[in-house]
C-alpha cells in the first residue's frame, strides 16, 4: 500500500471534516444572531469548542481515518455514520450535564443537520477523489515481476487488490520453467529486463528469485538503481519456517519473529505501566474511596463472609497472583473450581447486580496499582482453567505474554462470562492474540471507553 498517499488522504479528510464543522458553527452563528441571547455568547463558544473535541474523540475511538477505512468508500461512509452518531450522543450529554447552557434549539438543530449534510458532501468528494486517483495514468504503479512461481502469482493477486491502481506489465521466466498459461505476458529475455522496463515505464521490479539463486540479480539491482526503478526482493522464507513471520534487524542480522509484539519494546512497556498507574490512581482516589465502603456495607448486610473474594489467577508468564473482587456469592467450597453459570444459586441478589454492571471487578484497580494486572489486557483465568485450556488450545499460553487486564479486546466484543462451548474460549484467545500484536495506548483508551459504555447499558453475558 502506498503509505504516503494514505497519509495524504487521512490528513486531507481530517482537516476537511473539521473545517466544515467550524464553518457550520460560524455560519449558523451569524444566520441566527438576532435570535440568540447575547448574554449566553460564552456558552455558545464552549459548545463550539466541545463540538470539535466530540467529533475528534468519536473519530479516534472508531478509527475513522485508518488506512483500512480511508481507501474504501463503503467502509469510510459506514464509519462516518457511526462517528456522527457518537458525536450526536456526546453533544446531547454535554447539554444534559451543562444545565447552565441555554442554547437555542433552532440553532442547535441547524448546526447538527448542516454538519450531517456537509459530511455527506465530503464523502461524495471522497468517492470522486477515489475515481480520480484510479483514472490518472501518472499515479498508476507499473510493476514487473521476475520469476513465475507460486509466490509470483500470489504477489500478482495481492498487487491487483491494492487501492492504488497497479498495472502488472508481466513476468520474466525461462520458457522451460513455464508449465501453465498466465493472464499477463511472460518474457524470457533476462538480459533486457531493464530496457523492457524502461519501454513500459515500469516504476517497480519485484524479484521472487533470490540473488544467490541467480547471480545476475545483483547486476539487475544496480541497473535498476541507475534507471531510477525501485527493485524489491520477495524472499522465500518457507525454508526456515512455514508460518507468517515479521522481520526485524539486529544491526545487520535479520531476525524472524512469529508475530509482532509492540509491548516487547521496553519503551512501550514503560508507557503502558505509567498509563496504568495514572488510571488506577484516579479510580482509587475518586471512585473506590467512596464505593468500597458503600458496597462493603451492603455485602455485610446481605450475607456473612468477607467483603472481598481473593482468588488465585494466572498472570503474566503463567505466574499466579491474588486477584481481588467484591464477593458476589455465598460462601461455598466450589468457588475456586466451578465457574459461575446463568441462574447460579450461589450468587446473592446484590452479587447479581454487581456482576451485571461489572462493579464486582472494580477492586482489581488495586491489582493494577500493585502491578499484578493492567487496566487493559487478556482477562485472568482461574489457575485450574489455565491448566485445562492450555492442553487443548495450542496458542492459549500466548495470552500470558501480557499482564492480565480488568477489561480487554475480547470482552468488548462480547466474549466474557461463562464458557459453554469450545468456540467461546477459542474466539477469546484469537482476540487476545490480536490485541497482543496490535497494542497501542490509543487502543487501550478505546477499549476503556467502550467498556464504560457496555457497563452503562449492561451486558447479557455478565452473570
Amino acid at each position: 500500500m502506498n503509505q504516503r498517499l494514505a497519509n495524504l488522504l487521512r490528513i486531507s479528510f481530517i482537516i476537511l471534516d473539521l473545517v466544515v464543522l467550524n464553518m457550520v458553527f460560524i455560519i449558523c452563528r451569524f444566520a441566527f444572531e438576532k435570535h440568540l441571547d447575547g448574554d449566553d455568547s460564552v456558552q455558545y463558544t464552549y459548545l463550539w469548542f466541545f463540538s470539535n473535541f466530540a467529533w475528534a474523540l468519536s473519530c479516534w475511538v472508531l478509527g475513522l481515518y485508518n488506512d483500512k477505512h480511508i481507501y474504501s468508500f463503503e467502509r469510510f461512509s459506514k464509519r462516518t455514520v457511526s462517528a456522527y452518531a457518537y458525536y450526536l450522543g456526546l453533544t446531547m450529554l454535554y447539554l444534559v450535564f451543562n444545565k447552565e447552557a441555554d442554547i437555542s434549539r433552532l440553532f442547535l438543530t441547524a448546526v447538527l443537520v448542516s454538519f450531517a449534510i456537509c459530511l455527506l458532501i465530503n464523502r461524495i468528494v471522497h468517492l470522486a477523489l477515489q475515481g480520480f486517483l484510479q483514472s490518472k495514468h501518472h499515479i498508476v504503479r507499473k510493476v514487473m515481476i521476475i520469476g513465475y512461481n507460486e509466490r509470483a502469482k500470489k504477489l500478482a493477486d495481492y498487487l491487483e487488490q491494492e487501492p492504488v491502481k497497479t498495472e502488472i506489465v508481466g513476468f520474466f521466466e525461462s520458457p522451460q520453467n513455464v508449465t501453465e498459461l498466465s493472464k499477463y505476458p511472460i518474457y524470457d529475455d533476462f538480459e533486457n529486463i531493464i530496457d523492457l522496463s524502461k519501454k513500459f515505464r515500469v516504476t517497480e521490479i519485484f524479484s521472487t528469485i533470490a540473488p544467490e539463486q541467480q547471480m545476475g540479480i545483483y547486476k539487475l539491482m544496480n541497473q535498476a538503481d541507475q534507471a531510477c526503478i525501485r527493485f524489491r526482493i520477495i524472499p522465500d522464507l518457507s525454508h526456515f519456517v512455514r508460518k507468517p513471520v515479521h522481520i526485524d534487524y539486529l544491526n545487520d542480522l535479520p531476525v524472524l519473529s512469529l508475530r509482532k509484539e509492540p509491548l516487547d519494546d521496553v519503551g512501550n512497556r514503560i508507557k503502558k505501566r505509567l498509563y496504568d498507574i495514572v488510571v488506577s490512581s484516579l479510580v482509587i482516589l475518586f471512585i473506590l474511596s467512596w464505593l468500597v465502603p458503600i458496597i462493603s456495607l451492603l455485602i455485610l448486610l446481605e450475607s456473612r463472609g468477607p467483603i472481598f473474594f481473593i482468588q488465585q489467577r494466572s498472570g503474566k508468564g503463567g505466574r499466579p497472583f491474588n486477584c481481588i473482587k467484591f464477593r458476589t456469592m455465598r460462601m461455598n467450597k466450589d468457588a475456586n473450581e466451578k465457574q459461575a453459570t446463568k441462574g447460579d444459586a450461589r450468587i446473592t441478589k446484590l452479587g447479581a447486580f454487581l456482576r451485571k454492571t461489572s462493579l464486582d471487578e472494580m477492586p482489581q484497580f488495586f491489582n493494577v496499582f500493585l502491578s499484578d494486572m493492567s487496566v487493559v489486557g487478556p482477562r485472568p483465568h482461574m489457575v485450574k482453567h489455565t491448566d485445562d485450556y492450555s492442553k487443548i488450545i495450542q496458542t492459549y499460553m500466548l495470552r500470558h505474554f501480557l499482564k492480565p487486564g480488568i477489561t480487554g479486546w475480547a470482552q468488548i466484543h462480547g466474549y466474557r462470562g461463562e464458557i459453554k462451548m469450545f468456540e467461546d474460549i477459542n474466539n477469546r484467545i484469537e482476540y487476545d492474540i490480536w490485541y497482543l500484536e496490535n497494542w497501542s495506548l490509543w487502543l487501550d483508551t478505546r477499549i476503556i471507553l467502550l467498556t464504560a459504555f457496555n457497563m452503562a447499558k449492561g451486558e447479557k453475558n455478565a452473570y
